[in-house]
């Protein structure tokens, strides 16, 4: 029977005697085949990366939503007391001397009164949210990489977090909302993951980096709708917020479902060969001259079809399971900063609106400078650079004074500037430290360890607020101590993408071997 796959030769197919089977070492890796079928980089690839890019939006959305529709709304005193001024606790005022600026409802604090909670109270929606997202990271990491792949993870992902986010406009208390953010945080974990790696693994290792800058864009531009949207919601319900950022992730995950292809290279490794040829050809350049018919490929299986089968080969690995753990605790370090510092930003003797905007453009040159400039970074001393920089703009934002005051906000921008750019390179760093067959599932655990330290965030900055905690301080230490760990991992700057363990602990080998032969 003839194949029925004319662009995938069958290994174990007859040959003929005047053929002699073609050597190992001529065998081209899947990284060169791709490349070799869909050119580098076309128009195809980019519509595709721009519309898996886009969830991005809505989980920026989804993840500082909190810092308006959880803030402490201003207020005012209504009676002529003393004791009545802006620097009062209102907790120590009568109720009928003060009153809210605005409509209770326009915050869960005033319209729920936990103006005077405590702040593991007012702080634990947001801190749900991130624990979800951090569980829902560790169940789910690997079914990109087994079962579902990149597509599916990402549709399911962006479809379960927008109808969760709905849902969040029927709460009707604290622990309701609270819970309701959790599941939110459970289904948004994977979405960053599946985007950014299933846009890399559509282009040639030229143009890796640059794509994948995309998603921090798109990111970028779903934290900057924020403070527009709630700005022009701002004497509306806090619900509103929700209703104007779910409906509309809703529709994107059904663009997602019948627009999107799925990974080429995560089919071929899983052994669906015909579902490969045709990504590959929906996506090769129209140009494009070379034969797909010439195309060979050495069928590659998972381990097993065990979800978890991926966490086991990392863990086994020596190799894998040490570059795993420390790209884990940098991650650690920038998530404490990246998540804490906008929630952080109400502390600050400045508008909230304008903050939060001015962190969200921060985030463009923050890109622009990766995009431009990551063929040309070296990975881990720009961690260990950006990570430092961060660290110590962080806590110079704790500093007292009527000057530090002044540049309190310039501070926190410069930091905020290094942990975005730290963040971007630490992940297309992690996506080339593993091959294919562990990809998603790596980068999924090093995003729940940035997203483990966002957990922490919203309850330091609630206990500054209370207590007087310089959580700006505990922010700049973490994350500069983190960053050490980055002089520990091997550079992949130019190397290229590899997709078995085997191929990857060669290449590890190698470098030992050649790193002792020097020595010698």
């Amino acid at each position: 029977m003839a194949d029925s796959t004319p662009l995938l030769s069958q290994p174990n197919s007859v040959k003929s005697e005047s053929t002699p089977p073609p050597l190992e070492k001529h065998h081209p890796s899947l990284d060169s085949t791709i490349e070799r079928c869909i050119g580098d980089f076309g128009w195809a690839q980019f519509l595709q990366a721009l519309l898996v890019s886009s969830a991005w939006i809505f989980d920026a959305q989804q993840t500082f939503i909190t810092v308006f529709t959880d803030a402490h709304p201003a207020w005012h005193c209504t009676s002529n007391q003393l004791d009545c001024n802006s620097a009062s606790n209102i907790c120590n005022l009568p109720k009928n001397s003060w009153a809210w600026n605005f409509p209770a409802y326009t915050s869960i604090i005033s319209e729920w009164n936990l103006e005077c909670a405590a702040s593991i109270i007012t702080g634990l929606p947001a801190s749900s949210f991130f624990m979800g997202c951090l569980v829902g990271g560790l169940v789910l990491a690997t079914l990109a990489d087994s079962s579902l792949g990149r597509k599916n993870m990402l549709f399911l992902s962006c479809l379960t977090m927008s109808i969760s986010s709905l849902l969040t406009v029927f709460s009707t208390n604290i622990w309701v909302y609270s819970a309701l953010k959790l599941v939110c945080g459970f289904c948004r974990a994977t979405i960053g993951t599946s985007a950014l790696v299933l846009t890399i693994e559509l282009v040639g290792k030229r143009w890796r980096g640059q794509v994948g800058v995309i998603g921090f864009f798109c990111f970028t531009i779903g934290f900057l709708s924020l403070p527009a949207i709630a700005y022009l919601n701002r004497v509306s319900s806090w619900r509103s917020l929700y209703l104007w950022t779910s409906i509309p992730g809703i529709l994107y995950s059904l663009l997602v479902h019948f627009f999107v292809r799925e990974s080429p290279r995560w089919l071929l490794v899983r052994g669906r060969k015909e579902e490969a040829v045709a990504t590959l050809k929906s996506i090769a350049p129209p140009s494009h001259s070379w034969s797909f018919s010439e195309v060979s490929f050495e069928q590659e299986m998972s381990n097993n079809g065990n979800v978890y089968s991926t966490i086991k080969m990392l863990v086994q690995k020596r190799w894998a399971f040490r570059r795993l753990l420390l790209v884990m605790a940098i991650g650690f370090g920038i998530g404490m900063v990246y998540y804490g510092m906008p929630l952080g930003l109400g502390n600050l003797s400045f508008n909230l609106y304008l903050s939060v905007t001015l962190n969200a453009l921060s985030e463009i040159p923050s890109s622009m400078f990766t995009i431009l400039l990551i063929g040309k970074l070296n990975r881990k001393v720009s961690v260990l650079a950006f990570t430092t920089l961060s660290g110590i703009f962080s806590i110079m934002c704790a500093l007292k004074g009527e000057v530090w005051t002044r540049l309190q906000i310039g501070l926190e921008l410069v930091s905020f500037f290094s942990a975005c750019t730290a963040f971007g390179i630490l992940l297309i760093f992690t996506i080339e430290l593993f091959p294919t067959c562990v990809r998603n599932s790596a980068t999924s655990l090093v995003r729940q360890a940035i997203v483990f330290g966002g957990v922490f965030s919203p309850m330091l900055v609630a206990a500054e607020r209370r207590d007087g905690i310089p959580s700006y301080v505990v922010f700049g230490l973490v994350i500069g101590c983190c960053g050490l760990f980055s002089a520990c991992l091997p550079e992949t700057r130019g190397r290229a993408l590899f997709d078995t363990m085997d191929e990857e602990e060669h290449k590890e080998k190698a470098a030992c071997n050649g790193v002792g032969d020097v020595l010698a």
